[in-house]
């Protein structure tokens, strides 16, 4: 019952980004269509590649006239195809975006790349590293000692590249209601990450953020927001910005020292992070979620991977859900009145494929 139920959309089969995307529509609940190889292989196991859940697989060989017209015949009854290969392989394929809109003049054809349609890089291998590399978000993150640090694939695959492909695709089904005319929508990794470091790229004109890691406010520089180590050696973050945050941490951490009152004074950071990573280092994680959590400090307790789905927040909220026997993260955002749901486990390769062909009236 998501708010996407009744839209088509074609998935050409794929890693990282472009299957993220597509759970994404499929969580909202689109019908998502996963077109691949019926001896398609995977290194995570069927069952824990969370990614691909939600979709029926259709089996095609994309190297026969036959298969290729099958898609086409998926594509004239379709919203929306999302594809993430080099520029140039649909094309090859007979499956460019000039074939398809000829076959559907509605059809919304998304593309995620790394690099873009274009550009002198954009026939270049590259993964989610290389591409945050380029739009300055790579060089901000990490600290004086390790230099730049990879924040998972998380800013260049998921943050820039699928969220914009699902946010662009569905702006592009929006406007086609209206003018009935399909599109092209260009995802690439590093638009998408230069995009999302814009509020860093206004602090950089305003002076108020140095290219030098760990010295800023939001990077780890700043006493007051960061993340310290407990006697346990577990860790904790805090972010106590504005100032009745922070009077409330130095106030629970039990810290009156005058240089404390200095709190937006960068040259005193230094001496007063050191201050407080021995202060956190006297109470457990667990003592200091007593003495902090659910306070307006800006605090919360970092967890793994084994323990967030078992935080009692989470539990409440849900945030993760439980699908034969494989725990992972519930659909997002929340809807008061069309709630989406996971619509199934990942499919096999080709297990649907008679099922879709069927439902799509082929």
């Amino acid at each position: 019952m998501g708010p996407l139920q009744g839209l088509k959309i074609i998935e050409m089969a794929g890693i990282g980004p472009g299957p993220f995307c597509a759970m994404l529509l499929a969580d909202m609940g689109a019908d998502v269509i996963r077109l691949e190889r019926a001896s398609c292989g995977n290194l995570l196991g069927l069952e824990y590649d969370i990614l691909n859940r939600g979709r029926r697989s259709v089996a095609v060989d994309l190297k026969t006239a036959d298969g290729v017209e099958t898609v086409l015949k998926l594509v004239e009854k379709a919203d929306g195809l999302i594809e993430g290969f080099r520029p140039g392989v649909m094309e090859r394929l007979g499956l460019g975006p000039d074939v398809c809109l000829e076959k559907n003049p509605k059809l919304v054809f998304g593309r995620m790349t790394g690099w873009g349609q274009e550009g002198p890089l954009s026939h270049a291998a590259g993964h989610d590293i290389n591409y945050i590399a380029l739009t300055g978000a790579l060089h901000a993150i990490g600290t004086k000692d390790s230099g730049p640090v990879a924040p998972l694939n998380l800013v260049g695959d998921f943050g820039g590249g699928a969220m914009y492909l699902a946010f662009g695709l569905v702006c592009g089904l929006l406007e086609a209601k209206s003018s009935g005319k399909g599109q092209v929508v260009d995802a690439a990794m590093t638009d998408g990450a230069s995009h999302l470091m814009s509020m860093m790229y206004s602090l950089h004109h305003s002076k108020l953020w140095s290219n030098d890691r760990a010295s800023n406010m939001l990077d780890g520089g700043a006493h007051f927001y960061g993340t310290y180590e407990c006697a346990d050696g577990k860790w904790v973050s805090i972010g106590s910005i504005e100032p009745q945050f922070y009077a409330l941490l130095l106030e629970k951490a039990e810290l009156d020292g005058d240089e404390f009152k200095r709190q937006m004074d960068a040259q005193m950071w230094p001496e007063l992070k050191s201050k407080l990573q021995d202060k956190f280092k006297t109470k457990s994680q667990a003592q200091w979620c007593e003495v902090m959590e659910g306070t307006d400090i800006c605090f919360a307790p970092i967890l793994d991977l084994a323990e967030a789905p078992n935080h009692p927040h989470n539990k409440v909220r849900k945030t993760f859900v439980e699908l034969d026997g494989v725990v992972q993260p519930a659909p997002a955002p929340r809807f008061s009145r069309t709630k989406p749901e996971i619509q199934g486990a990942p499919p096999k390769p080709g297990q649907h494929t008679d099922e879709v062909l069927k439902d799509w009236g082929i």
